[in-house]
Formats: C-alpha cells, structure tokens, sequence
C-alpha cells in the first residue's frame, strides 16, 4: 500500500494554477491581426489601402504620439475628418493610448461642435484644413486641449503625417481595463447639444461579435463603407471587418453608380447600409443584377425598410437580405432571410443577450399581440448619457422584479410569436383630434406612388383638430409637373385610412437627413410652420382680409 501524505493544517494550501484571459478588446484585433495577418489588406479608401501589418504600426504610432503629448486613460480625443485610411488608424491608436473616443458629426455647426468638445473636456483633436479652420475663432473655448492637441490632416504629406511618422512604432505599454470608457457618441443633432452615448470597451466589443455573428462576415469578407465614420452604423461595418481579419472599403460619400463599380470591382461581400441608399442603388442608371453577385449578405438599418423597397432589394440582390433595427445606446434585432415567410414587415426578434417588452402609455407591460414602447435590455448597452444623470435617469424604467430597461422612444407591435414591427418614434407621433396618427403607416403607402423618390410625413397644426398630418416629397423626375402635388394628395388619400388623410403635398428638391439616413422631421415642422408664419404676416389677420 501506499503512504497516504497528510497536510500540515497550519499551512495553507498553494492556490491553484489557472490561466487567466479576459478576450481581446477592439485594439488587440488590430494588434492580433497584424501579427498574424500582416500582409492581408485591412482598410482602403480611394486613395491608399493600409494592410493589417501597416494599420498596427501607425495605429501604434499614433497611440505613442498621443501618449507623448499627455494623453491618459480616460482622457478623450475627438476625430473630425472626411473618411480615409487615416481616421482608421487614429481611431485605433487612440484607443491603444487607453484614449475615449470622440467621432464628430461633419454637418454639425460650429457652436454645435464646440459644445461637444467642451461637454467631452477633449483632449486631442484631430481635425481637416477645412474643419480647423472653420472653428478658428472658437477654439479657444476649449480649455482642455493640450498645448499641441489640435493635428491637421492634411493629406500624404501633412502636419499628421509628419507628426506620426515621427512616433516609435512599438506596441504602446498602456493596460486598458475591460470597464474603462470606449467612445462618447453624441447622439444626431445639428444645433443644441444631443446626448452623449458612453460605452466601455467590453460591451463594445460584445456588439461587434454579436453583429458580425448577424451579418454573416467572415475571414474572406469585403465590406464597403460609405457612410461618414462619425457615425455607429458605419463603425458597424468596419469593425465587423475588424473582428473577423476581413478588409473594408471606405468611401468619402455615397454615390450610387460609383457604390455599384466598386462593388464589381473588388468583389465586395457584405454591406450595411440605410434604406434611402438602396433606393438610390435600384434607381441608378447601371444597376443591373449581375454586377452585384459578389454580395453574400447586405444589412439594412438606421430606419424602416418598408416592405415594396425590401422585395426590390430581395428580388435585385441574391443574396442574404437582413434588416437590423437597433440603438446607438446598446440593442439589436435582426429578421434572417429564413424567417421573412409571411412577417417581410418585421424587423425580427433580438440578437443574443438581448430583450425586449411593450409598454402602454401607464408602463404597463403590453402582450404578444399589441401595442407600446419599445423598452429594451442589452448585454452591450451604454453606461450612461456622459454628464446627463437626468437624461440617464429618464430613459431608465424598473419593472416589478427591479429590473432595468431602457426606454426607446419608439412605438411598435408584435405579432403573436413575438417578432417585432416599428410602427414610428413616438415623438413623431400627430395627435390628430382623438386618434393618434404615426406618420411611417402613411409613408409605407406613399413610398410605392411612381413619381415619389423620398417621403416624410409631419404633424402641423390645425384649427380644427390639433394638428394634421401633411407630406413633404421628392420626387424621381424634378420635371413631373405642376400637377404632380395633386396627383400624389389624390392618390395617397384614396388608399389610407380616413383619419390618416393628408391636408397638403409639399415638393421639395431633398429631405433633410443625419449620418444615418432618418429624416429631421423637427427641421422639415420647423421649415413649414416657419413657412406658414411669413405667408400669415405677410398677408394680415384673416378678417382685413
């Protein structure tokens, strides 16, 4: 037999050896994939392609310099640039510097964006020609920029350049903490400031994985990106590539016959993009079916994908059509191409590690079947509205058991089996005498009218019922005629419902829109009441009339 050893009691026992890896965050791909993939492209723009290998090394570049110039963790650098290869490697080498990521918005005017960097307290910005000089006069606001924190992108040969070439291209020795602040994404908003979206690096990446998982990418994708990189659905697209070794195609705008050739040259595979760009790729001049049969999965998002532009999509592109409804603060639903039978309206069930319930205007929770608010739990939601605990607090509802959930402001239904439809925000929303009105069950009917491109439908007031729903169309063909108002105000009229009936066509030659495709509605009620107002003082009160 055996000796049996006995255990000292007064010593404690060694603890137990264990290997312990909390998973890569969002730098780490670059630097896992530039190890391992360095000659494989990652990122290219119309001018220049960066491989993995090259992003990794300008990404550190960049993470060095901003180090040197005394960025910490947690310090924030904002980006306000055009896209190129460039804003991808500061994004990341920010990041590596332990930095919070601040994209900002081109459109956004300049008291708009000073705003933002001082609710930001930005530390670094880098910023175009163009961009720096338009804030000239207002930098000074900004106190907490460094004394070297504004770097000018000014093509191969500029002051950035200059100024990362400069760097040690070493992995910077800088710990990011899974829980530590990722980005500051201010809501859209073009004048007073919107609301800043914080996440932290963990449920960030979580996103990622969750919809990369939902868009089918994989090792061999080519993504196209022609959405401005200030914008979440466009980090959707490049950091998908990101997660899976892929290569993104970004473009500096959108232009659908240029879309088209690139998607046919390089053979693109995947591709995220808002509702109004698939029209205008249908409408264009040199679709044609074949030269996009490269295309494996396409993602639709940022609004409604009503249902006759869907089956365009589904019947022009064979491949994977998916629509993804979900927030900038943390929630996904996607509907698959397996489970559109009979639901094509549907924008599907949640990703993993989210959930969902309605809510009637008494918080009480709606059944499968109904009606309500949208209010959602997420594995990959935001911490917080950054410096808004009011903000942060009102969008918060605590159900019986005490759990979370975050209201969305949007209105939607569900069908018995529990995929969800989007009826409109509910802000949106025209209280029409006694019956509420959502103007997207208006717009799904008017999108199918021949001479209609783009559509928004608004709540003005009324004298007799509170407010009354009027449209504001482009159309396909500026030349259709005087009589087109009337045609489409006759048309759309004959097949609504009799409380949906629209007062007034309005002709404009565009729709005002933020980074991700969805109509300003409060710009189009501002123009037309601004509008009806002069009309009223210019001809006097109605009885001198």
């Amino acid at each position: 037999m055996g000796t049996r050893h006995k255990t000292d009691p007064g010593t404690p026992a060694a603890p137990s050896p264990r290997f312990e890896f909390s998973g890569p965050l969002l730098p780490d791909f670059v630097r896992l994939n530039g190890r391992w993939y360095p000659d494989k492209p990652a990122v290219a723009d119309e001018q220049a392609t960066l491989t993995w290998g090259e992003l990794d090394r300008y990404s550190n570049a960049v993470a060095n310099g901003l180090r040197s110039l005394g960025v910490r963790n947690g310090d924030s650098v904002a980006i306000l640039l055009e896209n190129c290869v460039e804003y991808v490697e500061i994004l990341y080498g920010a990041w590596k510097a332990g930095a919070v990521v601040v994209p900002l918005n081109l459109a956004v005017n300049e008291s708009g964006l000073m705003m933002m960097l001082q609710d930001a307290t930005v530390r670094v910005l880098v910023c175009s020609p163009a961009q720096r000089q338009r804030l000239a006069e207002r930098l000074g606001e900004a106190t907490s920029l460094l004394a070297d924190g504004v770097i000018v992108h000014d093509g191969a040969s500029g002051p950035y350049v200059r100024w990362r070439d400069r760097q040690s291209i070493s992995q910077p020795a800088v710990t990011i903490g899974d829980d530590e602040p990722c980005n500051i994404i201010y809501s859209s908003g073009t004048t007073a400031l919107p609301k800043g979206i914080k996440h932290v690096h963990r449920r960030r990446v979580q996103s990622i994985y969750e919809l990369a998982m939902a868009h089918r990418y994989h090792y061999g994708a080519v993504s196209i990106c022609p959405i401005g990189l200030y914008s979440n659905t466009a980090w959707g697209s490049l950091m998908c590539s990101l997660i899976v070794g892929g290569t993104c195609l970004i473009r500096r705008k959108f232009d659908p016959e240029a879309w088209i050739e690139d998607v046919e040259r390089h053979q693109v595979t995947h591709a995220m993009m808002v509702p109004i760009m698939f029209q205008r790729i249908l409408d264009a001049p040199n679709f044609r079916p074949a030269a996009v049969k490269s295309v494996q999965a396409v993602l639709s998002g940022g609004s409604p994908l009503f249902e006759g532009l869907k089956r365009r999509v589904r019947e022009n592109f064979s491949c994977a059509v998916i629509e993804l409804y979900g927030l900038t603060e943390g929630f996904m639903t996607t509907l698959q191409p397996e489970e559109t039978e009979g639901r094509l309206a549907s924008v599907g069930k949640p990703v993993r590690g989210n959930d969902y319930i309605l809510l009637d205007d008494d918080d009480r929770q709606v059944a499968w079947g109904g009606t309500g608010e949208i209010c959602v739990r997420s594995v990959h939601w935001m911490v917080e509205y950054h410096n808004r605990p009011d903000a942060t607090r009102e969008a918060m509802f605590v159900d019986g058991s005490g759990l979370q959930w975050l209201r969305t402001g949007d209105v939607g239904r569900t069908d018995q089996d529990g995929y969800l439809y989007i009826i409109d925000r509910k802000k949106y929303m025209i209280l029409s005498g006694w019956q509420n009105i959502f103007p997207a069950d208006i717009e799904a009917v008017m999108v199918d009218h021949p001479l209609i491109a783009e559509v928004g439908v608004i709540g003005v007031p009324d004298e007799r019922w509170g407010e009354t729903p009027i449209a504001i169309v482009v159309l396909r063909d500026a030349g259709a005629g005087a009589d087109a108002a009337q045609a489409i105000l006759e048309w759309t009229n004959e097949r609504v419902g009799k409380r949906q009936r629209i007062r007034e066509v309005r002709i404009h030659p565009s729709l005002p829109r933020n980074p991700n495709g969805k109509i300003l509605k409060r710009e189009l009620r501002r123009d037309y009441i601004a509008a009806a107002e002069a009309v009223a003082r210019a001809t006097g009160p109605k009885e001198n009339r």
